[in-house]
């Protein structure tokens, strides 16, 4: 397995995420996600992955200002969706973040271009992320190279008639209070009747087409 090079620029440096940056990936996060769609997407500690992964931090002066995640299939299809152009294996993007003070500085774009390298050279054909309804990072993987492939809705449903009439089980003493549900259609009269609903975009990068 190939090591992916660091990269230094205006004091940031990409490099493999270690153990010890833990806590900082985790604030990172939080405090990226705080503005979008994902605010209430909240992690305590960092993912751990069973497949090979492209692990990646941008750090300045010791904290962890930018992140990035890949899962790695070695089969097609055990982690990513299905593309018409591509038959070979892709990797998922789970986690790309960028803490909101540092944002604008080329920093996700540096991670980019070091995950792609590494996933070249991991054998990978393409890269597939997810996205919520934010005009800003849509246009972001635009710019990037990716194309939008699919989408469909999450839907939050809290109000309690909603939710007794959606929500089945066999545990008496169980009261659901609110549901989180894919909704696959486009009915607007559904849509309509919830207060949280966003679109979930999918992206995906074909590698031989992306700069590196």
């Amino acid at each position: 397995m190939s090591e992916v090079p660091r990269l230094e620029f205006d004091g940031i440096v990409v490099r493999p995420y270690e153990p010890s940056d833990e806590e900082g990936w985790v604030r990172c996060r939080v405090l990226s996600f705080l503005k979008t769609p994902y605010f209430d997407n909240v992690e305590r500690e960092k993912e751990r992955y069973v497949r090979p992964a492209i692990e990646l931090v941008a750090v300045s002066d010791g904290h962890v200002v930018g992140l990035l995640d890949v899962e790695c299939e070695d089969v097609p299809g055990e982690v990513c969706s299905p593309h018409p152009a591509c038959s070979g294996p892709a990797g998922m993007i789970w986690h790309l973040a960028v803490h909101p003070d540092w944002q604008g500085r080329g920093i996700g774009s540096a991670l980019l271009r070091r995950a792609v390298r590494e996933a070249r050279s991991r054998g990978l054909e393409r890269l597939e992320a997810w996205t919520r309804d934010d005009s800003t990072v849509q246009r972001w993987y635009e710019r990037q190279g990716f194309e939008l492939m699919d989408a469909y809705w999450h839907v939050y449903i809290t109000e309690r008639a909603e939710v007794r009439r959606i929500a089945h089980g066999d545990l008496p003493d169980i009261r659901p209070v609110a549901v989180f549900a894919h909704y696959m259609g486009n009915d607007p009269a559904v849509l309509g009747r919830f207060e949280r609903v966003h679109r979930c975009h999918r992206y995906d990068l074909v590698l031989r087409n992306a700069l590196s």
